[in-house]
């Protein structure tokens, strides 16, 4: 006889903006730790890759193509995760992009992708399963942030305007759920493709000196996230800030 409480440590997880960095990171430590994990990203081609290498490792690991600017693709990620597996355990909304500017040079465009991917998707990964996780009578979201969530700097306003609005977000969210957990994770430093959609040349060449010099890895962050929901029911991990010993 299966042990119930195996069962619920086996939890299923859907992960956004799998294909590289954070994602991808924390679905293979997840999966290694025996959850069953749904990556979900634009690049089809590279989370059937990730989920391959995983499932070759001997972990339980679903793709599906996912924009999360669309909800109707959010609503039909979240659908064909509980279609498959009968119940959805975690949602870790973590697809973001970083495209870095000054605030004069007036890049509206970019400050729009960045509301639409890091507020509006969030937004939509919420509305995709928190009807599920209320039914279920449990859940856990979990919300990558940023250090930019707590602090303000020169070329990062919009960004961190947006990862602002994540935190506010999680803590409406956790006041207003008692049997719904809501983790806010918030990464330092941490090596990813997230800087590549800087456009600024100078810019965007500061910021990878200052990941050559002091960075962790996304595995490091992927650890904490597994912390977090390894936890019991009734404890709630809200905030973890998670950054090199060096930065400032």
């Amino acid at each position: 006889m299966t042990n119930p409480s195996s069962v619920i440590s086996r939890k299923v997880v859907l992960i956004t903006g799998a294909s590289s960095g954070i994602g991808e990171a924390t679905a293979r430590y997840l999966a290694a730790n025996g959850h069953r994990v749904v990556l979900g990203a634009r690049r089809a081609d590279r989370i059937a890759a990730v989920a391959q290498e995983i499932q070759t490792a001997g972990g339980d690991a679903l793709h599906r193509e996912l924009d999360v600017t669309d909800l109707a693709s959010v609503m039909a990620f979240a659908a064909f995760a509980q279609k498959h597996y009968g119940r959805i355990d975690v949602l870790i909304n973590n697809a973001g992009v970083m495209p870095l500017s000054l605030v004069q040079e007036l890049k509206v465009d970019e400050w729009n992708t960045m509301i639409d991917v890091n507020l509006r998707g969030v937004l939509h990964g919420i509305a995709a399963v928190l009807p599920i996780m209320r039914e279920q009578g449990r859940g856990h979201i979990v919300n990558v942030a940023s250090t930019s969530a707590h602090r303000v700097d020169p070329t990062a306003a919009v960004y961190c305007a947006t990862k602002f609005a994540v935190r506010a977000l999680s803590e409406g969210l956790r006041q207003e759920s008692k049997d719904l957990r809501v983790t806010v994770i918030s990464p330092g430093l941490t090596r990813s493709e997230l800087f590549d959609g800087i456009s600024n040349p100078q810019l965007k060449a500061g910021v990878h000196a200052m990941l050559d010099q002091s960075s962790i890895p996304a595995s490091a962050i992927a650890e904490a996230i597994g912390y977090a929901i390894s936890q019991p029911d009734n404890v709630d991990v809200n905030e973890m800030i998670v950054r090199p010993t060096a930065q400032g």
